[in-house]
């Protein structure tokens, strides 16, 4: 997992030798990020040798006017339930990608972005592309960036990432140790191998596609671009649980860790005596009336690789713990 070549777009354009690019952004009421964030991309997108063919924002149900401002800035936008006709809509920006997947079928290469980031590196999909382009054999290639957390000029964000999933990973998967952030949102691949992976449909898409990339390919076909300085919103620590637990639930699966499926009980001070579902096991986690308590059940299951649902194969989702991934039969069989 070399460092990412230094390369302009004209130079990666001389080498798509016919591939087709589709840059995807998955949205859920981003108004506040998404037009400038568009706006900013869309210039790969000009002239008559474009380095990216499509630039689509795959809205995931928003209420707000990240649409219409994403069009407005120059994005295709696509409405997850007309991405995957007849398949019901699941929650979850696994499920954005997993439909953009399917959906954009003539790509040859797809490029992820979170769409919150603020103020991206301007090179930030040559970057992520340049490893696909100019390197036989790379798959996938993750971004990483120096992560300030609110403001600072530290290096104190990625908070999941730092405090479970890569401990998680040199515990369970220590090849893949040196991966500065295997939850980054910032991702480019291969349709032909995101094509044969599952998705899961919540926050553990992004280590589930690295731990099944590494499981097919081997770890020399992911490659790691440097991203600059990452900007986003910061989530509070109560939402990060719930977030770690999704995470932690694909992991687990793709290592064959069994994993009991229950959800997470969120604590927090203040009135109230815990409300519906404040006693699922019998613990009582509401009885003391000066914390709040709250059950956030495991939803997130996986879908299934997208080339064969693209091709009239079932999209139902798998549910979690099956090891239906197909992943260990492929290497198998490789």
């Amino acid at each position: 997992m070399c460092p990412t070549p230094d390369v302009s777009p004209d130079r990666l354009v001389a080498r798509k030798a016919g591939r087709r690019i589709a840059v995807v952004l998955p949205a859920l009421d981003e108004e506040r990020t998404i037009g400038p964030l568009v706006a900013g991309l869309v210039r790969f997108t000009e002239g008559p040798h474009p380095l990216v063919d499509e630039l689509v924002v795959l809205d995931s149900g928003s209420t707000d006017r990240t649409a219409e401002r994403a069009a407005a800035a120059g994005a295709r936008v696509l409405d997850r339930a007309d991405a995957v006709p007849g398949a019901p809509v699941l929650p979850g920006k696994g499920e954005a990608m997993w439909r953009a997947v399917v959906a954009l079928g003539t790509s040859d290469l797809v490029c992820f972005l979170d769409a919150d980031l603020v103020d991206p590196h301007p090179d930030v999909v040559p970057r992520l592309l340049a490893p696909l382009l100019l390197r036989p054999g790379t798959a996938l290639v993750k971004g990483y960036h120096r992560r300030p957390l609110d403001g600072s000029a530290g290096h104190e964000g990625g908070r999941v990432t730092e405090l479970m999933a890569r401990p998680l990973l040199a515990a369970l998967r220590p090849e893949l140790r040196h991966v500065r952030q295997p939850l980054g949102g910032e991702y480019a691949a291969t349709r032909e191998l995101l094509d044969l992976l599952p998705f899961a449909t919540g926050y553990g898409v992004d280590i589930g596609l690295l731990l099944d990339t590494a499981a097919l390919r081997g770890t020399g076909a992911i490659a790691q671009a440097d991203l600059g300085v990452r900007r986003h919103r910061n989530r509070p620590v109560h939402e990060l649980a719930r977030t770690s637990r999704e995470v932690l639930a694909t992991a687990l699966d793709r290592c064959g860790v069994p994993d009991s499926g229950a959800g997470i009980i969120g604590f927090r001070p203040g009135s109230g005596t815990g409300g519906p579902g404040a006693d699922p096991d019998g613990e009582r986690p509401g009885d003391d009336p000066g914390w709040r308590s709250d059950v956030h059940p495991l939803l997130q299951v996986d879908r299934p690789a997208p080339g064969p649902v693209r091709s009239g194969g079932p999209a139902g989702p798998i549910p979690p713990g099956a090891r239906a991934s197909g992943v260990t039969a492929l290497v198998a069989g490789s």
